[in-house]
């Protein structure tokens, strides 16, 4: 495969954290246009990722041509038909996270949406990367799910891509990084770890992601794959790239690999004797999984369950990208929100968690929506559609006016699957891989789901589509997981819930969001207020005091029901009245039939 795009990719500064690029067309049209993304699949947002490009020059043998730029992130240069076009320029890397690019003196790391100008009109080329290792410190090392083309040992050299889009589909890892590797469906995968401390376990890490390997693509494709198209894996091998950092998570899919974020110290740890008490004899004993680390786990199945459900089987809308603008979307409840239900329901069929962690987990997701007003004001279908101006600029009043389509969405597909499983005629299992068969691991829409659902269940769900997706009533949530031998126990919220308010409470108690119809709303309390203290009682009996934490409230308000709370706004102190609630509750999962609950947790 001869590639008519070429690109070279290597460090100019390590210290001015600054890529140089060289583009090579080998064919340019006469006036010849070039654009960089303005976003990054997987992420709904437009990030205006040519704000780091720099000093773009062109030539064409040998002399220097005039680019005009067309709009924020497109130019133009005209070109002699038939001679290579040769553009140079340099790119700004210091985000640390999965979605643009980053360079120092200790890792690389980027997107080809932040480095690479797409060609237009040559977009379905094949297109070629050269990295250069010159100026990379000694030791460093490649990892990249791009098919290599002619590469040194440690990575660095030529790799091949068929097209613009899968180029940029493949980030790239530079370092000296952990790496380890394991087979999982007859794929071989890759883990690299940048950033993890001396006492992270690899062997560990390894290990329960290669069960949750086995587990998802027994999932869509059964436990014994099959050669039939659509029966077998889509991706031939698998890249894993985490880097561990001290406070930081998250993670975004691509077709074959996933770049992840994660606190350092969510990784798991070996254990050191020498660093144990020692109370009594010496036992073995399998290491504590944090929850930290279980949080990590649910991270990884998350993104390597989007190998199948977006990257492949994908809204329609997507079926071939737009780079230069939004993309929009009303089925992200389905891609993003399914995939929240399969993450952790994956891991406990993996045997990485237990029914208990399960359902904790469970019940943490329905109180977050449940504690959520905007699910009365925005269906999960607009939450969808409104990601690029809504969920990615989140402000104090988000949770009043919008809800997640991953945390409702994935309650939808709760929803669903227990209603199939208690009908008796099938299970979301099966409607996710006949999905995956109907739409040929492609491009899909709503009315796809809905066919599947009514062919395997015997009957229409126009109804609850209509109402779960795009309507603002609550799910059925109680009946269904009752039903389902789940007992709901509701018990007494925790105090910021109770009075409808998130804070922070690193340097006192502030004031981060106010929650629509809740009591500190009724007193008047804002985003942004100090709160500093209570008063009770009235007259010669009135107290004051000074407030740490949120829970000194309920130390200093003993049983009375109002308060006058002390607060600082822009300078001002204010008196509030408040008025306490007197029953706000939160729900708790409890198994009660636990055959039922194990026919719903482990049926694959």
């Amino acid at each position: 495969m001869a590639a008519a795009i070429h690109y070279s990719v290597q460090v100019l500064d390590l210290h001015a954290h600054l890529f140089q690029v060289t583009l090579s067309i080998a064919q340019p049209a006469a006036l010849q246009r070039v654009s960089l993304p303005v976003w990054i699949p997987g992420s709904y947002l437009v990030r205006e990722f040519s704000k780091s490009l720099q000093r773009l020059q062109a030539r064409q043998g040998g002399k220097s041509l005039e680019l005009t730029q067309r709009d924020k992130c497109s130019w133009q240069v005209p070109c002699t038909v038939g001679k290579p076009l040769e553009l140079t320029y340099e790119v700004y890397a210091l985000d640390n996270s999965v979605r643009t690019a980053w360079l120092d003196a200790d890792r690389g790391f980027f997107n080809g949406t932040s480095l690479f100008l797409r060609v237009e009109g040559q977009e379905d080329s094949p297109h070629a990367l050269t990295l250069i290792a010159d100026k990379t410190p000694a030791g460093w090392q490649v990892a990249t799910g791009l098919a290599p083309k002619k590469i040194t040992k440690s990575g660095f050299g030529s790799y091949l891509a068929p097209s613009y889009a899968e180029l940029v589909d493949c980030p790239v890892e530079m370092g000296r990084f952990w790496s380890g590797s394991f087979m999982a469906g007859g794929i071989p995968h890759r883990f690299v770890v940048a950033g993890a401390p001396p006492s992270f376990d690899g062997t560990r890490l390894l290990a329960d992601t290669q069960a949750i390997c086995e587990a998802e693509i027994s999932f869509w494709h059964g436990a014994r794959t099959s050669t039939r198209a659509g029966h077998r894996p889509p991706h031939k091998n698998y890249l894993f790239m985490l880097n561990a950092v001290d406070e930081g998570y998250g993670g975004l899919e691509h077709g074959n690999s996933t770049a992840l974020i994660c606190t350092r110290k969510d990784l798991p740890r070996l254990d050191n004797p020498a660093l144990k008490p020692r109370t009594g004899p010496a036992t073995e004993t399998k290491p504590k999984q944090s929850e930290g680390y279980t949080t990590l786990l649910g991270l990884i199945s998350h993104e390597y369950f989007h190998t199948w459900n977006v990257k492949r089987l994908r809204p329609a809308e997507f079926a071939r990208y737009d780079y230069a603008q939004e993309n929009y979307t009303q089925l992200l409840w389905f891609f993003e929100g399914f995939t929240s239900y399969y993450d952790d329901l994956l891991l406990r069929r993996a045997g990485l968690i237990d029914d208990p962690t399960y359902l904790r987990l469970l019940t943490k997701t329905i109180n977050q929506v449940l504690q959520t007003p905007g699910r009365e004001v925005q269906s999960v279908a607009q939450a969808s559609f409104d990601a690029w101006v809504k969920y990615y600029r989140q402000d104090e009043n988000t949770p009043n006016a919008t809800v997640s389509y991953y945390t409702k969405g994935s309650l939808v597909a709760l929803c669903l699957d227990l209603t199939l499983r208690q009908q008796g005629k099938t299970t979301l299992d099966a409607v996710m891989r006949a999905l995956w068969l109907r739409c040929q691991g492609g491009p899909m829409t709503e009315g796809d789901l809905s066919a599947v659902l009514a062919e395997l269940s015997g009957r229409s769900f126009t109804r609850e589509i209509a109402r779960w997706v795009h309507g603002t009533a609550d799910l059925p949530l109680k009946p269904l997981l009752e039903g389902q031998g789940i007992a709901v126990l509701e018990e007494p919220a925790q105090i910021a819930q109770r009075l409808g308010v998130r804070v922070s409470e690193s340097a006192g108690i502030q004031i981060k969001i106010v929650l629509r119809g809740g009591a500190a709303e009724r007193a008047g309390f804002a985003a942004g207020d100090e709160w500093l203290g209570v008063e009770t009682g009235s007259g010669k009996a009135a107290t004051r005091w000074r407030l740490s934490k949120l829970d000194d409230l309920l130390l200093y308000a003993g049983s009375a029901t109002k308060i006058e709370a002390l607060v600082a706004r822009d300078k001002r102190l204010l008196n509030l009245s408040l008025t306490l609630p007197k029953a706000v509750t939160t729900w708790r999962l409890v198994a009660r039939d636990s055959k039922l609950v194990v026919q719903w947790l482990s049926n694959p």
